[in-house]
């Protein structure tokens, strides 16, 4: 199992997922953000951080690396890829997830730990049961998640809503989601941090299984 977490200009997050990955036994190293090729990665890892400085909006010129067409086209045939925080921004922009990420509704970043519910969904990547309750911090200051009606419906009908904030959306994110997939279950994007919580270290490792259910599942393919 090796994963694959792309280096953005302005990424800071790329070292903590290297690190979390190593530890939990897999293959990481990192991938350039002008490479166009995937080769040899059984799932993707987009990063926390402050692509290209946040200019525009976060993640809006990241979607343009050249990274981000293999991407598209690898996780259309089923690579697993997870974007955290900054990443879960790149995803949307990039059109790989719906929704948007905006301002938190306070406008003020937020640095804590917060409780985490893992809802009934069709996503490949975690290794807990519906209902687990989890502490993950989060580091943002824009991320609330919006979206229309329409995609909100479709969501919930598709069971793409992966985890919510048990305890209130502290950014004000709609219906207090705090990450979703994909309607194939492949592509996951959340706001808070798993890889922060990896290991007994840093106080907890309760952000192991968000790595572990996918690996998992790759194995069980083979």
């Amino acid at each position: 199992m090796k994963f694959g977490v792309v280096r953005f200009p302005g990424a800071n997050c790329e070292q903590d997922a290297v690190h979390a990955l190593r530890h939990l036994g897999f293959e990481a190293d990192y991938i350039w953000h002008q490479d166009s090729s995937l080769k040899g990665y059984n799932a993707v890892v987009l990063p926390g951080g402050f692509s290209y400085g946040d200019y525009l909006r976060c993640g809006a010129i990241a979607r343009f690396s050249p990274v981000m067409s293999a991407i598209a086209k690898e996780s259309g045939a089923g690579l697993p890829v997870i974007g955290i925080c900054n990443g879960f921004q790149v995803l949307t922009e990039a059109h790989l997830l719906p929704g948007a990420l905006i301002k938190n509704k306070e406008t003020k970043f937020i640095c804590r730990s917060v409780k985490l519910r893992v809802e009934e969904s069709v996503c490949q990547w975690i290794d807990y049961p519906a209902g687990t309750e989890v502490d993950i911090p989060i580091a943002h200051g824009e991320g609330n998640y919006v979206c229309d009606d329409k995609t909100l419906a479709e969501l919930k009908a598709n069971k793409q809503i992966v985890v919510r904030y048990a305890e209130g959306a502290p950014n004000g994110s709609l219906d207090d989601i705090a990450g979703i997939c994909n309607k194939a279950g492949n592509v996951f994007g959340l706001m808070p941090h798993p890889e922060r919580v990896t290991d007994k270290v840093s106080g907890s490792d309760q952000g192991a299984a968000f790595f572990l259910g996918i690996a998992k599942l790759l194995e069980s393919r083979k």
